[in-house]
């Protein structure tokens, strides 16, 4: 298996209203909808979400804002998809979007089609290859315990559920929060938001776990 890293400029409509600024969005698509999560000012790309898909649902939290589309970017064109079929790369979530520019971690089993695909991609657009490696190469090292782990798939709810959890202090040496508070933020019922809790930081140690194993 083989990995590259494309940077991707003009970054669509998620990715230009970051140039020049200092937000980041990072994208989640779910086939009906997606899921963002802007750091920074989300103005600018709350609006081209907005004009583009349109806005089902959002969250601030921080200087952070979740967002949930009415409808898929994909379903709109403007994506990476057809080249990816064509070359049969994997796109790995979530995309990330900065400095105007979208950043794809793309997944290959032979290297030609990674080359292939880079060669599509720049018909239409300015490819830059952030990196390149070799999944399985032995010699890959990772910086720290779970750093090489894929990121959890985790729901919207679940997602948001793990947030306000952590950012509560429900993690902290005494607790900052109790579940019925968190259920309260979310709101849903105690039972749901304890549901969507265990179910993420289920998926989180399955994620994490296996890296620290000797």
């Amino acid at each position: 298996m083989h990995e590259a890293v494309f940077r991707i400029a003009p970054g669509g409509p998620y990715g230009e209203p970051t140039a020049r600024t200092e937000t980041t969005v990072e994208l989640w698509c779910n086939d009906h909808s997606d899921l963002l999560s802007i750091r920074g000012d989300p103005t600018a790309v709350v609006d081209a979400v907005q004009a583009r898909v349109g806005i089902r649902d959002r969250l601030e939290r921080g200087d952070r804002t979740v967002v949930v589309t009415a409808d898929c970017l994909r379903e709109r064109g403007g994506t990476v998809e057809e080249p990816l079929r064509r070359h049969g790369c994997l796109l790995v979530p979530p995309l990330r979007y900065a400095r105007g520019a979208k950043l794809c971690r793309i997944l290959a089993l032979d290297p030609s089609d990674l080359t292939g695909l880079y060669r599509d991609l720049l018909d239409e657009r300015s490819v830059t290859v952030e990196s390149k490696r070799s999944v399985d190469d032995p010699a890959v090292e990772t910086p720290g315990p779970g750093a090489g782990a894929s990121p959890p798939q985790l729901s919207a709810r679940q997602h948001d559920a793990l947030v306000v959890a952590f950012e509560g202090g429900y993690y902290d040496l005494p607790r900052g929060t109790t579940t019925a508070e968190i259920a309260a933020e979310l709101g849903v019922e105690r039972r749901t938001a304890e549901e969507h809790l265990r179910r993420a930081e289920r998926k989180v140690m399955h994620a994490v776990v296996p890296e620290l194993a000797p």
